[in-house]
């Protein structure tokens, strides 16, 4: 069992910047695909980024070239840094893995709390 926590949420203004973190108490995340999804109110949950084992990433068209994913498998972490945070960014951020399985998906098998970003105008 993987037990995923994330931090880092809060509120910004736009244009400003948040750095998420995802960590694995438990167990080691290094055998683990790793992604952040997220969910705005009255939307469905959303891939927002992910990177596999191999340190291969994606992101989703809506946040590339303003968010980047790394992992820190010593510490057991994987990041979420985003920049340029846009009103329509303000969501629940999910941190989920999967030891395989489609990358850029929701079909991720664990999933943590989620943490909430809010971006103001």
């Amino acid at each position: 069992q993987v037990q995923l926590v994330e931090s880092g949420g809060g509120l910004v203004q736009a244009g400003g910047s948040l750095r998420l973190s995802c960590e694995s108490s438990k167990r080691t995340l290094s055998p683990y695909h790793v992604a952040w999804l997220r969910q705005a109110p009255g939307k469905e949950r959303e891939f927002v980024s992910a990177v596999t084992v191999t340190r291969n990433t994606y992101y989703a068209d809506s946040v590339k070239g303003r968010f980047t994913i790394s992992r820190d498998n010593p510490k057991n972490t994987v990041s979420l840094q985003m920049n340029s945070l846009k009103p329509e960014d303000t969501a629940v951020y999910y941190c989920a893995a999967s030891p395989r399985g489609a990358i850029v998906s929701l079909d991720y098998r664990y999933w943590g709390q989620g943490t909430q970003v809010t971006v103001s105008s």
